[in-house]
């Protein structure tokens, strides 16, 4: 039985935003596969576990791999990589997600590792922090939209409340109207949206970030609804004071 352990930060330098993405599982304890108490440390990385890849399938900017450590079978997801079946790789400690469905391999997945790269025969593979730092939010100001005249939606919210009234929305349904200032597509599996209102001062509480499977284009209006979440930690130094994730978000 392999033993639990909390999720350690990779250890290499990101970009910080205010996350992982995902419709991702609820922040999960990472495992070593090793036997030991924090994985194995070798170098500037913190290993997981490591062993022969037995499976294999490229979806969209990701590489799937099955890892036989010789004790068990691991699932990981990394940025594409150049493999082939029978690669001796290293698996870098990273974020554990349970149940996890892939619409390009139309499976779910009972555990799979998310990690930043994988090290095939001593050669690393990067990739993975380009991606996410597709993610990070662009403060307010800095957009060069114009935010004026967006209207609050009646029964809603805006960005500069749901930041002020962060602890009395968290679990709660809400409503909101705002301009689009970023959008990346098919982000471990779901499209980030940041959006802001003009309501609250140039930072990074002035951008909102929504989880979506609906494709929009920065400048566009949108509505969003969906359940405010607060403190999400997604791995990777990613951490998000407020999100709504899986929203359902409407082009106006």
């Amino acid at each position: 039985m392999m033993k639990n352990i909390s999720i350690l930060r990779v250890a290499m330098a990101v970009c910080a935003l205010t996350v992982v993405c995902p419709v991702f599982a609820q922040h999960e304890q990472a495992t070593d596969s090793s036997g030991g108490s924090e994985g194995r440390a070798q170098g500037d990385v913190t290993w997981t576990t490591s062993g022969e890849v037995v499976e294999l399938a490229d979806v969209g900017n990701y590489t799937y791999l099955n890892v036989d450590n010789g004790t068990e079978k691991i699932w990981v997801a990394a940025p594409q990589t150049k493999l082939s079946i029978g690669d001796q790789v290293k698996i870098p400690v990273g974020a554990l997600m349970r149940d996890y469905y892939s619409k390009g391999l139309d499976r779910v997945f009972e555990r799979i590792y998310f990690v930043a790269f994988v090290d095939v025969e001593g050669a690393r593979s990067h990739g993975l922090f380009a991606t996410l730092g597709q993610l990070t939010p662009r403060p307010g100001g800095a957009t060069g939209l114009d935010l004026s005249g967006i209207e609050k939606v009646e029964g809603g919210v805006t960005v500069a409340r749901i930041f002020d009234d962060k602890a009395k929305l968290t679990g709660k349904e809400i409503l909101i109207r705002g301009k689009v200032v970023k959008f990346s597509s098919n982000i471990m599996g779901t499209n980030w949206i940041h959006l802001q209102d003009g309501t609250a001062s140039a930072g990074s509480n002035s951008d909102l970030t929504v989880t979506t499977s609906v494709s929009v284009r920065v400048g566009d209006t949108i509505l969003v609804r969906g359940v405010l979440l607060t403190s999400r930690d997604f791995g990777f130094g990613y951490n998000y004071d407020v999100i709504v994730e899986n929203a359902e978000v409407t082009v106006e």
